[in-house]
């Protein structure tokens, strides 16, 4: 008995959601200005989203700094330096539209340029030894990689 009253309103339900469905009426042109609509703010917020999302990720000179900092803490060895702290340093260079230009002094008299990319994060580097009259490329790395890092 309690199978067939439990059907009996399962049967009611439904017939009153097909009566509700019927009796409204539809206007299709309706439907989808609302469908456009809806995909017209949903690619608003994606814009907003990614708009936020490289807005975080553009590179300020503190970044750049910072993150060149922590990877040459990381990389090379600073104990040489300990005593005599000019030996061994970055410091900002140059600055052009499109990156920041970090220079790590190493204790042999030779540099390192960095080139930091404002928008990606993306860092070529660039050896040089004044004394030899040397400059090669000497790799790249992702600054994001080295921006939490500490010493």
């Amino acid at each position: 008995m309690k199978y067939l009253a439990f059907t009996f309103a399962i049967l009611v339900l439904f017939l009153c959601s097909c009566h509700n469905n019927k009796t409204e009426s539809s206007n299709p042109q309706t439907e989808i200005q609302d469908t456009q609509s809806a995909v017209s703010d949903s690619v608003k917020q994606t814009a907003a989203v990614d708009s936020t999302k490289a807005a975080e990720r553009t590179i300020t000179k503190d970044m750049a700094y910072d993150g060149v900092n922590n990877y040459c803490h990381s990389t090379y060895d600073w104990s040489i330096a300990k005593d005599n702290p000019s030996i061994m340093y970055v410091q900002l260079g140059e600055e052009t539209e499109s990156e920041y230009e970090v220079i790590f002094r190493s204790y042999t008299g030779a540099f390192v340029h960095f080139y930091v990319d404002k928008k990606s994060g993306t860092t070529r580097m660039v050896e040089k030894v004044p004394n030899l009259d040397v400059e090669e490329a000497a790799g790249t790395i992702n600054l994001f990689d080295y921006l939490d890092k500490k010493n």
